[in-house]
């Protein structure tokens, strides 16, 4: 009698076979990101595919784009016949000399502006899943970005104009530019000297300082007061771990810390540990409880029985968002005796819901992901340089093409400056951190959903009774303002949202006193009924100045309202600030 095929193997022998063809596969992938900048083939692929077949299948729409498509290079033809009529019309900087209002070079400006318009309606079509339009959009603006007619050189009227005026001088710079980039690239020092190296310590990072905790993956920073008395309350401070803290202490006149501290603040901050190989597998868990719950435990041995505002950045909100939950929760499994009480949270440029999350939802899905886990498991890290390739592929227009223009086509050198120095101070990210990061926020949205769980248990922010000051920045790619306004469906407690003008950074990085800055402010009490984003930015009073002095305004509002003596650090023995972990950078 014979036997059944399947029977004459070992049981083990299928899934032992699966995990070598996975681990095979993963290497192949790892292989091939470096060709495709980090992106996954197949989700460009299943995004054009999706477009392709809508297309095919649409024919009275897809006939009505062609007819679009002639009508508008008849129209830019038209217009080329008539040298009188040949103005390149909108508001696109790259054509903003004057040189491109006139023949020859409207001519290609104008087609140029006409195809990229046709593609903006082309790359969405009716039926599509929307991640698939975000990405064919996405697709589509880089290749137009690409194809710029600003970025071909001496067809380019301003760099013909440079030329002729400096007789080449800004060719023969661009190239040394170009090769200074390369040196760096590479880990070497350029030919050029810069004009500033701005370095941790000596340049950023100098409000005086101690290191006063340290374990595996952070170091706490408690700042020297510069006031005899300090409000009783200390403010710590999360910040993101994908960007070096001294964000929030550059240079003296731009420090938020140094502000604070001068204001009469008790200031800790964390410094994250850039990883290495060796935390490959340091997970969510991991920076909860190392980044998070030991660092109030030793504010708490430094200053006994006194409550603690908790500030999180980007990422760093994000996982304090998760802390708070874990200790509002009311049947807590960890001991919380050792930790102290939150007297409120802010929350700076964090999401807490994930499904709006701007640019950076276009570069993550299920495929995208397991690229980057296949990737990071070469080396188990994600390198700042990847990380930062991301940015510079969501912004070429900006970061890559533009900088080329200047640099080495116009030869003229991007002047340096704190924000610039501490930008290039890359850090890496644990895989098993990153990859859980990616899942459970950016795919699951656990937080949002009260399904994140800590110590075995979801969290729900539904049980944050604690009062929060929300900021959000108008311009923010990688935290768009209207995803973080998100929070106020998740709580009912008292929020107070803010919403400045600026960026991600520059946003956050507002001194009293930088010009033009203002912001739009309004607290939601519990139980006050919903008001959705745009009737909110409608309603909500606009001001002028930095939101840091409505912010510090809140902080006095919701502390006891007490002073204490000044808590100086007279130690010898604990290091100075900046500390240890940021002096560790990496040529990756």
């Amino acid at each position: 009698m014979l036997m059944p095929v399947a029977s004459s193997f070992p049981a083990v022998v299928a899934p032992t076979a699966r995990s070598a063809a996975a681990t095979l596969d993963g290497t192949l992938h790892a292989a091939v990101a470096p060709l495709t900048g980090g992106l996954s083939p197949n989700s460009l692929a299943l995004a054009a595919t999706d477009w392709w077949l809508h297309w095919s299948t649409q024919p009275a729409a897809s006939g009505a784009l062609c007819l679009e498509a002639l009508q508008r290079g008849l129209a830019c033809a038209m217009q080329d016949l008539n040298a009188h009529d040949g103005l390149v019309h909108g508001e696109d900087l790259r054509f903003s000399h004057p040189a491109w209002q006139h023949w020859p070079f409207s001519i290609a400006a104008r087609h140029y502006l006409a195809t990229e318009a046709w593609w903006k309606q082309a790359a969405e079509l009716r039926g599509m899943n929307q991640h698939h339009k975000d990405v064919m959009r996405m697709s589509a603006r880089q290749w137009l970005d690409l194809l710029s007619p600003a970025n071909f050189g001496l067809a380019n009227p301003e760099v013909l104009e440079r030329t002729i005026a400096s007789g080449g001088a800004n060719l023969v710079q661009g190239v040394a530019n170009a090769v200074d980039d390369w040196r760096l690239r590479q880990g070497l020092d350029p030919l050029q000297p810069q004009e500033h190296a701005y370095r941790p310590g000596v340049d950023l990072a100098v409000t005086p300082g101690k290191v006063v905790y340290r374990n595996g993956l952070v170091e706490l920073i408690q700042y020297q007061p510069q006031t005899p008395q300090v409000q009783a309350e200390p403010v710590f401070i999360v910040p993101s771990w994908i960007m070096k803290y001294y964000i929030l202490d550059l240079s003296p006149h731009n420090s938020m810390v140094r502000w604070l501290v001068g204001r009469g603040h008790t200031v800790f901050i964390l410094s994250w540990k850039n990883p290495d190989e060796s935390d490959a597998l340091l997970s969510m868990d991991d920076y909860l409880e190392l980044g998070v719950f030991e660092p109030l435990a030793a504010i708490a041995h430094r200053i006994p029985s006194t409550p603690v505002h908790a500030v999180g950045y980007c990422l760093g909100g994000t996982l304090l968002a998760i802390a708070a939950a874990a200790l509002s929760r009311p049947d807590k499994v960890r001991c919380e005796a050792l930790l102290p009480r939150l007297a409120s949270v802010s929350l700076l440029a964090a999401e807490t819901d994930f499904t709006e999350p701007g640019e950076m939802g276009v570069l993550i899905d299920e495929s995208q992901v397991a690229m980057l886990e296949d990737l990071m498991a070469e080396r188990g890290y994600l390198s700042g340089r990847q990380m930062a390739g991301s940015f510079q592929f969501l912004h070429s227009r900006e970061l890559v093409w533009s900088a080329t223009l200047r640099e080495i086509w116009m030869g003229e050198r991007l002047r340096p400056n704190d924000l610039m120095a501490w930008n290039a101070d890359v850090t890496r990210m644990p895989a098993a951190m990153h990859s859980e990061y990616l899942r459970r926020c950016y795919l699951h949205n656990e937080l949002a959903e009260s399904r994140y769980p800590v110590e075995g248990r979801p969290v729900s922010l539904a049980d944050v009774r604690l009062p929060i000051f929300l900021v959000g920045t108008e311009k923010d790619h990688v935290s768009p303002w209207r995803s973080v306004y998100k929070l106020h469906l998740l709580t009912d407690t008292e929020l107070t949202f803010a919403l400045t003008n600026g960026g991600h950074n520059a946003g956050i990085v507002t001194e009293p006193g930088h010009p033009g800055r203002h912001y739009a402010l309004h607290t939601r009490q519990p139980g006050d009924p919903w008001i959705d984003p745009d009737t909110w930015v409608a309603r909500a009073p606009r001001r002028e100045g930095s939101w840091w002095e409505a912010w510090q305004a809140w902080l006095l509002a919701h502390g006891e309202g007490r002073s204490v003596p000044a808590r100086t650090l007279d130690d010898p023995s604990l290091p100075e600030a900046p500390g240890r972990y940021v002096q560790v950078r990496y040529a990756d």
